[in-house]
């Protein structure tokens, strides 16, 4: 059922995801310090991407969390696009170590690939590789030591299910993934929840009510939003260069008002 739902989310989407030469090219010119890293724990080694804004104090710590097709170049860019508001970026793989040779996301090949790996994640190890991240992003000599987490479709899933395995976040921030079914799990939650959701996307927005109650009755904040004339994946859709009109304007309305959250960390 799991991974019929998985594909059920990116059912029309194009084939062409993976070439994201126009978000390599934006990349290529940001004046931002980005370096790969290899955080270790165990046995168990996640390449990650570390993206370091430009400014004189120490900065808080946004745990990024990619789509279902990997650390693509796009998720790259929005780990820049991130620091360029001033805030260090931990960008792990999480899909390291799922291809041949222990490769991650780009020697997969595809976002095929991607996706079948992706649902071949233990849940543990990904909440394990998550914790390992925030510890190493908290501890970064530039970091004021708060950090937020948040992901995009799977990852905005898994950005909801972190917030009731870590209590050490200030805010989690959802984009258009789904919460936890299990209300135990909910109910630990600590972080005030952000869910940025598009207008057109009923199979997602069919679980908000459920959510947003579930949440009440536990007490917990979380405040979601849906964004006219967006579809599933409109931070990434709505910058491309074949970008709809309806993706561009959620995105620009998402992008606003989550700089705004992000100025009370």
């Amino acid at each position: 059922m799991k991974r019929f739902l998985i594909f059920l989310c990116f059912l029309g989407l194009s084939s062409n995801l993976w070439a994201q030469d126009w978000a390599s090219e934006r990349l290529e010119e940001s004046p931002r310090h980005l370096e790969w890293v290899k955080v270790q724990y165990g046995d168990r080694e996640v390449r990650t991407l570390v993206a370091y804004p430009e400014r004189a104090d120490k900065a808080p710590v946004i745990l990024m969390i990619h789509e279902i097709f990997g650390l693509t170049d796009w998720a790259q860019l929005m780990a820049d696009q991130l620091a360029a508001e001033g805030y260090i970026v931990v960008a792990p793989d999480l899909l390291s170590g799922s291809a041949p040779n222990g490769g991650g996301t780009a020697e997969l090949g595809s976002s095929s690939a991607a996706r079948k790996a992706i649902g071949e994640l233990p849940p543990d190890q990904i909440t394990a590789d998550l914790k390992a991240c925030l510890e190493y992003g908290k501890n970064l000599p530039a970091s004021d030591g708060k950090v937020a987490v948040a992901g995009f479709c799977w990852g905005g899933s898994q950005s909801f299910r972190f917030a009731t395995n870590e209590k050490d976040l200030e805010v989690a921030f959802v984009f258009y993934g789904t919460a936890p079914e299990d209300k135990e799990a909910l109910a630990r939650i600590s972080a005030p929840v952000y869910g940025f959701y598009a207008e057109n996307d009923a199979r997602v927005n069919a679980t908000l009510e459920q959510t947003k109650e579930a949440m009440k009755n536990l007490r917990k904040h979380y405040q979601p939003w849906i964004f006219e004339g967006g579809g599933h994946g409109f931070m990434r859709a709505g910058i491309a260069p074949d970008a709809s009109e309806g993706n561009k304007m959620a995105r620009e309305a998402a992008w606003k008002e989550w700089k705004r959250l992000l100025k009370n960390l």
